[in-house]
């Protein structure tokens, strides 16, 4: 994976309302605490929330932790993949669905957040373990593992970055 001359980066889940809406916030804070100038912008494979301001306890958990977040849900354009240089996904299905419309080219850019934690590299490129778990329809305690989760991967991608 070439991580050099990375100028945008795209996080993507299902709805776009919560897993990727983290992810895009928390990147953006590590990218802009590091100096490092990457646009960092997010969406859901799906079209369901298109439109929709990020879930309400995405909103919460984010703010409570310190984070601004300004939302509006969106569906992945298959024309992104000219203009996105790396994204990241949520789990395994979010990888087969945006692999399933990327031109032969683009395919390579896609991978699971979670491959970045430090303590998961030693996984397989599609190992289980590296998915983020849709926290939609469970308690705010799943919201803040996700943001746990996505803080670790994205403190990893910015030591590589910064390399």
């Amino acid at each position: 994976m070439k991580l050099k001359n990375i100028k945008t980066i795209s996080v993507v889940c299902a709805g776009n309302i919560c897993r990727s809406p983290i992810g895009e916030v928390v990147l953006r804070d590590r990218l802009e605490k590091a100096g490092l100038e990457i646009f960092v912008d997010s969406a859901g494979t799906g079209n369901w929330h298109e439109g929709e301001d990020a879930n309400a306890k995405t909103n919460k958990v984010l703010r409570e932790s310190g984070y601004e977040i300004a939302h509006t849900a969106r569906q992945f354009k298959k024309q992104w993949f000219e203009e996105i240089d790396l994204i990241l996904v949520m789990d395994l299905e979010n990888k087969r669905s945006l692999l399933s419309i990327a031109p032969p080219t683009h395919k390579d850019k896609i991978h699971l957040m979670r491959k970045f934690d430090p303590k998961l590299s030693h996984l397989p490129d599609d190992h289980e373990e590296l998915e983020v778990p849709d926290p939609y329809h469970q308690p705010l305690d799943d919201f803040y593992e996700v943001l746990d989760m996505l803080e670790k991967a994205a403190d990893g991608l910015i030591s590589l970055l910064k390399k």
